[in-house]
């Protein structure tokens, strides 16, 4: 650290920005990004990879821009920087970025005095950000801030080395190699951000998979029950690889919502790469799970993966179908749980599940919009919707509900019910429970209650915790 009176040192910093910076990866995170906006043309980039790297970045570059202002800042190493900067310190951004984001990001942060970065003819990176810091400054006449393995080929012709969040053993290596003048350690909690990344207190939607069981009274039939579970872990793993997926190609609508810039990738508490790599280990261990369970339930989650990717590229950007397809998603989640234990749901279930869950899809979506009230947005980040399709939401989710509690009804009043239930007059119980608990959900939607997804909303509210308990009372004393 440089004592702002005292003499400037002339050795030039030069700072890495993947990594270093910055807590992610700039030419994933714009590939993603295109790939998001148009899998077509994210396919015509990756042939580009034929021509070099640099060539590739350069065509990312063109389709995709970033917005440096939300991007998962090193706040520390941006501290020890501005220190270094009002010390006098010659500060530059040497990155094998393309030049496009690399200046803008240098923009943002206003520090550095130059930018070294690669253009649509040279890929700046390992060797040749080498050789262009010797042609630049002399070996041994410039620091190197850097955390990866390719930056061992730097620290050694660097007077001395700044190790920012090494990776795994290369502050080993760095100190055997190099001077190794300051280390930012690596941050604890890599664990907590990978279980918070998979999301496990969603999995309880996948509960939904034991529904055939209890509703054919054949939940207490261990062998179904095993497998029932053994498909529930499946579709848990490759929900979670489907939570990754969608926090990876939603990074940066992720950062501009209020809670969301939170969540592990959005935040850089686990990187891109960590994400792509978590994301694929969780699907092939969901699959491979699934394929013990039967062909058929295979096929189920298969689907189930191939719909969520669908959303996360294209549908959850569409009005309306995005909450029909949500509420689909609910309904396959029973489907594949009677498939596992040779369970046809019957049309009641169906028809139950389908309108339910098109309400708490809505109440989801609605909540989104809601929280627009409060800034100056037209349009939900990454969505279609406006703050004007309130009202519309509101009556549709709110019918929808209702319309499920009717179906519940008919039922209970349908002779399928006398030949499973002893005592089916409890049953009548439901119906006001149910229409009890959506009316209370949906005025909470309304007064901003719910953050974004019914299911936190009820897993944390006293009174649906309650409502399920006399909801299961009501069914013991029916069966």
């Amino acid at each position: 650290m440089n004592d702002m009176n005292s003499r400037p040192d002339p050795i030039p910093l030069c700072v890495d920005l993947d990594g270093t910076l910055i807590r992610t990866d700039v030419l994933l995170e714009s590939f993603l990004g295109l790939l998001k906006t148009s899998p077509l043309r994210a396919v015509r980039a990756l042939c580009r990879l034929g021509h070099g790297r640099a060539e590739f970045k350069q065509e990312i570059a063109d389709q995709v821009d970033l917005d440096a202002s939300v991007l998962p800042y090193d706040d520390e190493v941006i501290a020890y920087l501005r220190e270094e900067r009002a010390g006098g310190r010659h500060l530059v951004l040497a990155t094998a970025t393309n030049e496009k984001y690399a200046r803008q990001i240098a923009e943002h942060v206003g520090l550095f005095d130059e930018v070294l970065a690669s253009d649509s003819k040279t890929n700046l990176s390992a060797e040749r950000k080498l050789d262009r810091l010797r042609g630049r400054f002399g070996s041994g006449k410039f620091d190197y801030a850097g955390n990866s393995h390719a930056d061992l080929r730097i620290w050694p012709e660097a007077r001395s080395a700044l190790l920012v969040r090494p990776e795994r053993g290369v502050e080993s290596l760095a100190a055997r190699c190099s001077r190794v003048a300051k280390v930012f350690p690596a941050n604890g909690g890599g664990g907590v951000a990978v279980l918070r990344a998979m999301r496990p207190h969603q999995w309880l939607k996948n509960l939904l998979l034991l529904v055939p069981l209890v509703a054919a009274h054949r939940l207490a039939e261990v062998e179904l029950l095993a497998i029932a579970l053994l498909a529930f872990v499946s579709f848990s793993l490759c929900a979670s690889s489907a939570y990754v997926a969608n926090d990876l190609l939603d990074l940066r609508a992720d950062r501009h919502h209020p809670r969301k810039r939170f969540r592990p990738l959005a935040s850089g508490a686990l990187s891109v790469q960590q994400g792509i790599g978590l994301s694929l280990v969780l699907l092939v261990c969901g699959l491979g799970l699934g394929a013990i369970v039967s062909r058929a339930f295979l096929g189920i989650v298969a689907l189930y993966c191939v719909l969520t990717l669908a959303y996360s590229l294209s549908i959850k950007n569409r009005v309306l179908a995005d909450v029909m397809l949500l509420s689909g998603l609910y309904t396959l989640r029973i489907i594949a749980g009677g498939v596992a234990v040779h369970i046809f749901p019957s049309f009641w279930l169906l028809a139950f599940s389908m309108f339910i869950f098109l309400s708490l899809a809505m109440v989801k979506r609605y909540s989104e919009i809601a929280g627009l009230r409060d800034t100056n947005q037209v349009m939900t980040m990454g969505r279609g919707y406006r703050p004007g399709d309130l009202p519309t939401l509101l009556s549709l989710g709110a019918s929808s509900g209702y319309t499920a509690v009717m179906v519940l009804a008919l039922y209970i009043n349908s002779n399928t019910v006398v030949g499973l239930y002893e005592n089916p007059i409890y049953l009548w119980g439901l119906p006001p429970l149910v229409l009890y608990w959506i009316s209370r959900l949906w005025v909470g939607a309304g007064r901003g209650k719910i953050d974004d997804d019914p299911l936190v909303f009820a897993l944390r509210d006293g009174v649906s915790r309650w409502v399920f308990v006399a909801a299961a009372l009501i069914l013991s004393l029916a069966t």
